[in-house]
């Protein structure tokens, strides 16, 4: 199972539109995660119609009606592996002790808010991602998203991908 992932798009604003890239990849995949931050609800019909499901948590800049439909949490199950999903996974010390602590019985967790980019595995094959945005860089230097493979539940790859 493929997964297209992604995190604060913060659209509409001025010119700023997904990359024709992340569109294909988003259009491509099985399933996709949305880690907050998509603002209207708009926005959020517009990742609905791209054709594969949509599992996303509202943001902390989601509008009140984007609110009132997306959960602040929730596991999503991919061929067989349980991945959490949440916009703000924390300050960085200790963020994957936490979140694993969080959510015991997920197999990874994906997340949002900082912009930046992350890829954490624990010993016992727990992990997090975060896939940085496809449309808001902020101080990083390409903007990003990810790419999951979920191979039943013993293998979940996460990839970064610069657009």
């Amino acid at each position: 199972m493929r997964l297209a992932i992604v995190a604060d798009t913060h659209l509409p604003r001025g010119k700023r539109r997904l990359p024709n890239e992340c569109v294909q990849r988003l259009r491509a995949a099985d399933l996709i995660l949305h880690a907050g931050d998509l603002c209207t609800v708009d926005v959020l019909r517009t990742f609905e119609a791209l054709g594969p499901p949509l599992a996303a948590v509202h943001g902390n800049v989601d509008a009140p009606d984007v609110r009132a439909l997306l959960p602040a949490t929730r596991v999503v199950e991919a061929d067989g592996a349980r991945i959490a999903m949440v916009h703000d996974a924390g300050p960085a010390r200790g963020r994957l002790a936490r979140m694993h602590r969080r959510f015991p019985d997920a197999d990874a967790v994906v997340f949002g808010h900082s912009h930046i980019p992350l890829y954490e595995r624990a010993d016992d094959g727990f992990q997090i991602f975060n896939p940085g945005s496809p449309t808001d860089r902020r101080r990083q230097a390409r903007h990003t998203m990810g790419i999951a493979r979920v191979r039943a539940r013993a293998s979940i790859g996460f990839e970064l991908v610069e657009l």
